[in-house]
C-alpha cells in the first residue's frame, strides 16, 4: 500500500495537518494523482549535508523537469469527463515551470520535508492531532475584531468629517448673521436678529459638544484598536515567528521545521497587522487634522491623539523591522572559497507599498559586532571578512505574493579571526551573517532601516575541520537562548536534553531514531561511567565533556566518535540501520552476553569503541572444546565500504547464519546486496573480490582441508578494538590457466589492501575448491624474505628485462612496495609447489623452479618471475599500494 494511501485512512484532523503542510504553492490534487510517482521518486532519495551543494541542485532540478511532464501526461491520461482535474494539473504544471525554475531546491525540499512529516503521522498519528491552539484562535478573532474596528473607526471618522463640515457652515452662518446684525438700524430688527444669532450660537455649541463628544469617542476606539492590536502583535511577532526562529535552529540540528503555523500564515498574520497599524495610523491623524481646523480649545480635556499617533507609529516600526527574516540560513559550517545560498523574505512586502522600490540587500559577516548591533537595534558598518556577490534587491513574486531575494552565489573570500584564549581553536568561533536594508513605507514619509543576523556560523579552511565546528553548532542550535547576548550558550546542560538532540541529529542524518538502549549507552560512554538506567534529569554534562576531553585510552572525544558513526551510517548503512538490522550503540560486553545465548553463526553489528567511524561484527562460533566463544571481526569503516559494501560483506561470510536473534541473514541483507554484473569486457577473464575470515593464534578458525601451518596468521592490526579475527579480500580467479611447472591448485589472489597481509586463507567453498595437497619441502616465508629485495625499484634494477612487462610498476609510476607486499607475491606465487628447494646462493632472489625442476639462473628466474606476475594480473595491486 503507497504512503499516500495509508495517510487517507488517519483520522480527519490528522488529514487536515497533512494538507495544511503542504500550502497553496503544492496544491494537494497533485499529491493525490502523483502519489506513487512521488512516492517513487523522493522516499529514499540520497541525503546531502547541505541544499546548497551542486549535486542536490542538480537532483532538485531533475526532479522539477520530470515532475511537470508527469503532470502533463497524467493530465492527459484522465478520464475526459474529470474536466476539473484536467485544468488543475495543467495550472500546476505552468505554476510551478514559472514559480520554481529559478530555485528548484526550493519545491524539491519542501516536499521531501512533507513525505517525512506524512511517515511521522503515520508511526504517531496521536502526535500529530494537533488540538487547536487556544491562542491561535484568539489571533484569528482579534484580527476580525480589529478589521472591523478599523472599518468602525473610518465610518465614525467620515461621519465626523461630515460633523465638522456643517459645523462649520453654522459658524459661518452665524458670522454673516452678526455682520447683518449690525447693519440693521432699527432696533426691533436687530433684536430679532440678536436672538436668532444667541439660537444658532446656543445650537453650535449643543454641535460642538456633540462633536467633542464623539471625537472623544473615537480617540477611545483608537486607543482601544491599538491596545488590542498591541496584543495581537506581540502575540504573532513573539510567540508564532519567535518559534519559527527557534525552530531554525532545531531545524540546523536536524528537527522537522513544520509546526501549527507555517511561514506564510504568520506572513498573511502581519500582512494583517500591517494593513490594521497603517489605517489607524491614517485615521490618527485625519482626526488630529479635522481638530486643527476647528480651532477649539477644549480645556480639562487631555489630547490623546499625539500620544496614540506615537503608539501606532512604534506599533508600525516594530512589525517592518521584525519580519525582516531569514527564510533560509546559511551554511552554520562555511568553508571560506566555497559557494553558500541564503535567502531573504520581508512578510509585510505585500503591503504599504514596500514592493514598489524594489530595496537592496547587503551581506556581511560578522562576530563581535554581533553585540553592538543586537544592543544597539542598529546594524554595524563593519565586517571582519569579505564575501562575493553579497548584494540583492528584494523583488515581489505575483504568484507566491512575497518579496524576498535569493543569494545563490556568495562566497566567503577572508575571514579575520579574534585571538584565542586558553584551548579555544578556530572551530570554536562564532560568527554571523549580517543581512541589512532600508526602505520608505507608504507616501514615502517614514523611512526604516532593517537588519536581521543568521544563525551562528563557523568558518573553516579544511574539510577535517568539519566534525570540531559541528560540535559548536549543535550545541549552540540545541541550547541558545532566542534573546541571548550573541554568542552566549550554558558550559553545562541536562544530559537528557543533549541525548534528544543527539537523537534528533541521528535520526535525521541516517533515517530512524536510536534505541533506549542506544541512548543509554551513549549516557554511559559520555560520562566514562556505568549508570543506572534510566538516567536522572539532574545528571548534567558539560561541553569539555562532550567535546573537548578525550575518551580513556582513546586519542578522540566523544563527539569525534559520534559524529564518525553517524557519518559512516548515513554514507554506507542507512539501509540496514533504517530495517533495523544494525544494533550500532551497544556494549562490547553485553553484545558478548546477548550472543552467548544464540545457536553458532548468529552475529550483530555495533560500533567500534576504539576506531572511529568503524563497525564490527560480533558473532558466536565454537571453540575446540565445542564451547561456544564469541569472534569479533576487525572493524570495516568508510574505506572498506568503497571497496565492498557491508552486505556483500556478510554474504560472503559462511559462518554466519543468523542475524541477532534469529532472523536469517540473507532475509537481512539479501537486498542490499550488489548482483552480479556483466563483465566490462568480454576479451578478459573475469574476477570478483570476496571477503573471507582469517584465522589468529588466539582463535584460530577451522577451515575443512586448511594447512595446519596457518594457525600462525595474525589480525592486519593487533592494536585495534577487535583483533581476535582478521579479515583479507580475496580474488578468486575462476578460470585462470596453470603454468605447466606448477601442480594443480587454487589460484586465490589477495587484493593486498593492506601491507601487513599473510599467507590467503583457504575455503572449501571457494571457485577452485581447497588446496589438493600441502607444501613439501618449500622454503618458509621467513627465509625468503630477508633475501627478496626491499622494493619494487630495486626488484626492477636487479631484472634483466627492458620492457614494461618486465617489471613490477606501471611506466611513469614511482609507488613502491616494502618487503610485506613482495613477501606475500613470494608466498602467493608458490601456492601448491611441490618441486625441489629452491636456490637461495648468492644474490640470488624468488628463483623459481625450471620446467625440469632444477634451480635456474638469477636473470632467467627474475624473466620467469615477470612472466608469472603478469599472468596473474598483479600488477595493479601494487601500483595501488
Amino acid at each position: 500500500m503507497s504512503l499516500w494511501a495509508r495517510v487517507n485512512q488517519l483520522p480527519q484532523p490528522v488529514l487536515e495537518q497533512i494538507r495544511y503542510i503542504y500550502g497553496n504553492s503544492f496544491p494537494i490534487e497533485v499529491r493525490h494523482y502523483l502519489a506513487e510517482w512521488i512516492e517513487e521518486k523522493l522516499l529514499n532519495v540520497q541525503t546531502y549535508q547541505h541544499e546548497q551543494d551542486s549535486a542536490y541542485e542538480q537532483d532538485a532540478a531533475t526532479f522539477l523537469n520530470q515532475l511537470i511532464n508527469e503532470l502533463e501526461r497524467t493530465a492527459i491520461n484522465l478520464p475526459e469527463d474529470n474536466v476539473t482535474g484536467r485544468i488543475r494539473l495543467n495550472e500546476s504544471a505552468r505554476n510551478f515551470r514559472q514559480l520554481f525554475s529559478h530555485n528548484p531546491v526550493q519545491l524539491y525540499s519542501h516536499l521531501i520535508s512533507c513525505l517525512q512529516r506524512e511517515r511521522q503521522c503515520i508511526a504517531y498519528p496521536e502526535d500529530c492531532v494537533n488540538v487547536q491552539d487556544p491562542e491561535i484562535a484568539e489571533v484569528i478573532n482579534g484580527l476580525q475584531q480589529l478589521q472591523m474596528f478599523v472599518r468602525a473607526n473610518e465610518t465614525e471618522n467620515r461621519n465626523l468629517v461630515k460633523d465638522y463640515e456643517h459645523l462649520l457652515l453654522e459658524i459661518h452662518e452665524i458670522t454673516k448673521n452678526k455682520a447683518q446684525m449690525e447693519a440693521i438700524s432699527n432696533e426691533q430688527l436687530r433684536e430679532h436678529a440678536r436672538v436668532t444669532v444667541t439660537q444658532q450660537e446656543r445650537s453650535v455649541n449643543e454641535t460642538v459638544t456633540l462633536i467633542t463628544g464623539k471625537r472623544l469617542n473615537l480617540v477611545d476606539n483608537f486607543r482601544k484598536t491599538i491596545q488590542l492590536t498591541s496584543q495581537v502583535q506581540d502575540k504573532v511577532l513573539h510567540k508564532y515567528l519567535t518559534q519559527w526562529k527557534i525552530n531554525q535552529g532545531f531545524a540546523g540540528n536536524g528537527a522537522s521545521g513544520m509546526s501549527a503555523s507555517n511561514l506564510d500564515t504568520i506572513q498573511a498574520w502581519c500582512e494583517n497587522l500591517a494593513e490594521i497599524v497603517w489605517n489607524t495610523k491614517d485615521q490618527i491623524r485625519l482626526a488630529m487634522k479635522n481638530k486643527s481646523k476647528l480651532n477649539i480649545e477644549e480645556p480639562n480635556l487631555p489630547d490623546f491623539l499625539p500620544q496614540s499617533l506615537v503608539e501606532v507609529t512604534n506599533l508600525l516600526k516594530a512589525l517592518i523591522t521584525t519580519t525582516f527574516i531569514i527564510e533560509k540560513q546559511p551554511p552554520q559550517v562555511m568553508k571560506t572559497n566555497t559557494r553558500f545560498a541564503a535567502t531573504v523574505r520581508l512578510l509585510i512586502g505585500n503591503t504599504l507599498n514596500i514592493r514598489m522600490s524594489n530595496p537592496l540587500v547587503r551581506v556581511s559577516i560578522i562576530s563581535a559586532q554581533a553585540q553592538a548591533t543586537q544592543q544597539s537595534n542598529k546594524a554595524s558598518e563593519q565586517s571582519c571578512g569579505e564575501i562575493m556577490n553579497n548584494t540583492g534587491n528584494l523583488e515581489y513574486n505575483e504568484t507566491t505574493k512575497q518579496l524576498s531575494v535569493s543569494f545563490r552565489n556568495m562566497q566567503l573570500k577572508k575571514i579575520k579571526r579574534a585571538e584565542k584564549k586558553g584551548t579555544e581553536s578556530v572551530m570554536d568561533e562564532k560568527f554571523a551573517l549580517l543581512f541589512q536594508s532600508s526602505f520608505a513605507v507608504g507616501h514615502g514619509d517614514l523611512v526604516f532601516s532593517v537588519w536581521t543576523i543568521s544563525l551562528p556560523v563557523v568558518v573553516i579552511v579544511h574539510g577535517n575541520q568539519e566534525p570540531q565546528s559541528w560540535a559548536t553548532i549543535t550545541w549552540d542550535n540545541a541550547f541558545a537562548d532566542i534573546n541571548r547576548v550573541p554568542f552566549h550558550v550554558p558550559d553545562k546542560v541536562s544530559w537528557n536534553l543533549l541525548a534528544e538532540a543527539l537523537n534528533t541529529k541521528f535520526r535525521a542524518s541516517t533515517g530512524r531514531s536510536m534505541t533506549p538502549e542506544n541512548m543509554h549507552f551513549l549516557c554511559e560512554k559520555a560520562f566514562r561511567a556505568t549508570l543506572q538506567y534510566p538516567v536522572s534529569n539532574d545528571l548534567t554534562i558539560t561541553w569539555s565533556q562532550f567535546c573537548k576531553e578525550p575518551l580513556p585510552d582513546r586519542t578522540f572525544t566523544f563527539w569525534e566518535w559520534f559524529y564518525a558513526a553517524m557519518k559512516v551510517t548515513r554514507e554506507h548503512l542507512r539501509g540496514p540501520w533504517n530495517d533495523g538490522s544494525i544494533v550500532g550503540f551497544i556494549h562490547k560486553s553485553k553484545a558478548e552476553d546477548y550472543l552467548l545465548k544464540c545457536p553458532r553463526g548468529t552475529f550483530l553489528l555495533r560500533f567500534s569503541d576504539s576506531e572511529l567511524g568503524g563497525i564490527t561484527i560480533a558473532w558466536v562460533n565454537e571453540s575446540n572444546d565445542g564451547q561456544p566463544q564469541i569472534l569479533h571481526i576487525q572493524p570495516f569503516t568508510a574505506k572498506d565500504f568503497a571497496t565492498r559494501s557491508l552486505s556483500d560483506r556478510i554474504r560472503d561470510f559462511e559462518d554466519l547464519f543468523y542475524l541477532y536473534p534469529n532472523k536469517p541473514k540473507n532475509e537481512a541483507f539479501d537486498r542490499y546486496t550488489t548482483p552480479p554484473g556483466q563483465p566490462r569486457n568480454r576479451n578478459y577473464i573475469p574476477s570478483e573480490v570476496r571477503a573471507v575470515l582469517m584465522p589468529s593464534n588466539n582463535n584460530p578458525i577451522s577451515y575443512p582441508n586448511t594447512p595446519n601451518s596457518y594457525g600462525h596468521l595474525q589480525s592486519p592490526d593487533a592494536s585495534r578494538d577487535t583483533p581476535n579475527s582478521g579479515i583479507v579480500d580475496v580474488t578468486f580467479r575462476s578460470d585462470l590457466v596453470r603454468p605447466n611447472n606448477f601442480p594443480e591448485a587454487r589460484y586465490g589472489m589477495t587484493s593486498y589492501a593492506s601491507s601487513s597481509v599473510g599467507s590467503p586463507a583457504y575455503s572449501d567453498t571457494s571457485p577452485m575448491g581447497p588446496p589438493t595437497q600441502e607444501f613439501q619441502s618449500v622454503a618458509s616465508p621467513q627465509q625468503i624474505v630477508p633475501s627478496i629485495p626491499s622494493s619494487v625499484e630495486q626488484y626492477n634494477v636487479a631484472g634483466t628485462g627492458t620492457t614494461d612487462d618486465d617489471v613490477l610498476m606501471q611506466p611513469g609510476s614511482t609507488t613502491s612496495a616494502n618487503e610485506e607486499d613482495i613477501a606475500g607475491l613470494v608466498n602467493e606465487l608458490l601456492t601448491g609447489y611441490n618441486g625441489e628447494l629452491l636456490d637461495m646462493s648468492g644474490d640470488s632472489f624468488y628463483v623459481l623452479p625450471s620446467t625440469s625442476g632444477s634451480a635456474v639462473a638469477n636473470g632467467t628466474g627474475t624473466q620467469q618471475i615477470c612472466d608469472r606476475l603478469a599472468a596473474v594480473d598483479l600488477y595493479i595491486p601494487l601500483n595501488k599500494k
